[in-house]
């Protein structure tokens, strides 16, 4: 048929040109975002304040934000890989190599034999300090050469180094003193063993002690007081057991250094005297002394002996008459606390 033959170049010629339109299309449609992409970069840059962009050492922490810094950042690929149960691999610098020439002091250690039997380290005493270079203790606490052992349920006093200065051990079940408590202590100054259940105590317990300033027993069971270091400058032994009997005579004439004399609280009859010149304070308020000798803080033989350091006396809590002593007071700057009727 002619007709049909004319007619079908013309269907090929528009799906030609169909499919050439539509490849023109796609070029077309991809050139005009290329084109609105930098317009849209452009106006976001023209927004930017530039002029305001100062990088200081004071803005740097506010215009760089680097807490996140590793985040960013992955080092892991840097990272050797390291295999568990295998060793670190060594370093690659020969720098950073320990020098196996520098001599390190190290105790030798000795090869373990099965011939030569193992001799454990002694275990100290429970509350014992231990001599060998800072003290250290279990139930005792030592700093410096200070050791403190309050409330430690001690029922001795412990092993203490031959540096001990001060000893606390208040609050404990102590019994006794012995004397060899304190053998080769001679820079210990002050000892303090209040409320304790001491009893008793040798002789020799403190007298040996050379550098023994300050002695402080109160609340025990004491019934006699040891012999004292001439050293001594406090005696407090308040709420014990003591009798004048339980005094030697003359105790405290030749303690030239002793200033706080405190014996109250005791069974006390009379004042122990002769007090030594140096004495400032004495207490034996509620013991049971009822009398006094005229020389007991005085010389009767000299009217203008003034005795300016013993200023703290009291005698309260006795059944004395202080009143009855009138010419007992005339070298003391104050009278003495006490009855007066």
């Amino acid at each position: 048929n002619p007709a049909g033959c004319r007619m079908r170049p013309l269907v090929w010629l528009g799906i030609t040109s169909l499919c050439v339109g539509a490849a023109w299309a796609v070029p077309a449609k991809e050139l005009r975002r290329k084109t609105e992409k930098p317009k849209a970069d452009l106006a976001l840059y023209e927004n930017l304040d530039l002029d305001n962009y100062d990088l200081t050492l004071d803005n740097y922490g506010e215009i760089l934000d680097l807490s996140n810094y590793e985040e960013l950042y992955d080092y892991g690929d840097l990272a050797p890989k390291i295999e568990v149960g295998t060793l670190a691999p060594r370093p690659k610098d020969p720098a950073v190599l320990p020098n196996l020439d520098t001599k390190i002091e190290t105790p030798k250690l000795q090869p373990l034999t099965t011939s030569s039997p193992i001799h454990p380290a002694p275990i100290p005493v429970q509350g014992e300090c231990q001599p060998l270079g800072l003290p250290s203790c279990l139930l005792c606490l030592c700093i410096g050469t200070s050791v403190y052992c309050d409330d430690a349920d001690l029922e001795h006093i412990p092993l203490l180094p031959p540096e001990t200065t001060y000893l606390y051990a208040r609050f404990n079940r102590i019994g006794a003193i012995r004397a060899s408590d304190f053998t080769g202590l001679n820079k210990l100054k002050r000892i303090d063993l209040s409320s304790n259940f001491i009893s008793w105590a040798d002789v020799d317990a403190f007298r040996l002690l050379p550098s023994l300033q300050e002695l402080i027993l109160p609340e025990n069971r004491l019934t006699a007081l040891p012999e004292l270091p001439r050293s001594i400058v406090r005696l407090d032994a308040r709420l014990n057991r003591i009798p004048s009997t339980g005094l030697r005579p003359e105790a405290f004439r030749d303690l030239k250094q002793l200033q706080f004399l405190h014996l109250s609280d005791n069974q006390l009859d009379f004042i122990p005297a002769p007090l030594p010149e140096s004495l400032r304070s004495l207490h034996l308020q509620n013991n049971n002394i009822q009398t006094m000798h005229e020389d007991t803080f005085c010389d009767s033989r000299d009217h203008s002996q003034v005795r300016r350091a013993l200023e703290d006396i009291r005698l309260d809590g006795n059944p004395i008459n202080l009143s009855l002593f009138p010419n007992a007071y005339f070298c003391l700057p104050r009278l003495p606390t006490g009855r007066f009727f």
